[in-house]
């Protein structure tokens, strides 16, 4: 059996556009001048209306803000912008992402572990740690010093 690209993902598609989206705003957004959810779905080529339940669920957990009405978006406050990379993944995944087994044990730990523990504890807990020193604000700084893309 081969694995594609598709197949392997860590997060899933709804926390990759969510991660998408929260940066996208970081970079294209203020206070003054709001991203609508259209706007953003055509440039990040993801459905309007699964990007508008990803963008109704991190409003709702205060990782983006808002404006209702006519010409209301999206936008970051400063409290936004310094949102660790790792609070996004636990709302969009869930907090066991980083502590679950990764054969899907119920019971997996350094004192219990299940046959790969010790060989994927190290790089999960390695991601997890990186992706709580990460900001929102500092990875939009990255796609804007032309270091990362989306």
């Amino acid at each position: 059996m081969t694995t594609t690209q598709s197949e392997s993902h860590v997060l899933s598609k709804s926390c990759q556009y969510a991660l998408r989206a929260v940066v996208y705003v970081a970079r294209h957004a203020s206070s003054s001048h709001l991203i609508g959810a259209q706007e953003m779905a055509e440039s990040l080529e993801i459905p309007k209306h699964f990007l508008s339940k990803i963008l109704q669920q991190l409003t709702r957990n205060q990782l983006v803000s808002s404006t209702k009405g006519p010409h209301g978006g999206f936008y970051l406050n400063d409290v936004n912008e310094l949102t660790t990379i790792d609070r996004i993944v636990e709302v969009m995944d869930g907090p066991g992402l980083f502590k679950a087994c990764v054969l899907g044990l119920p019971e997996c730990s350094s004192t219990h572990p299940c046959p790969l523990h010790f060989e994927v504890v190290e790089y999960r807990d390695g991601f997890y740690h990186k992706l709580k020193r990460l900001t929102v604000k500092e990875l939009a700084q990255f796609v804007h010093k032309g270091q990362i893309h989306l």
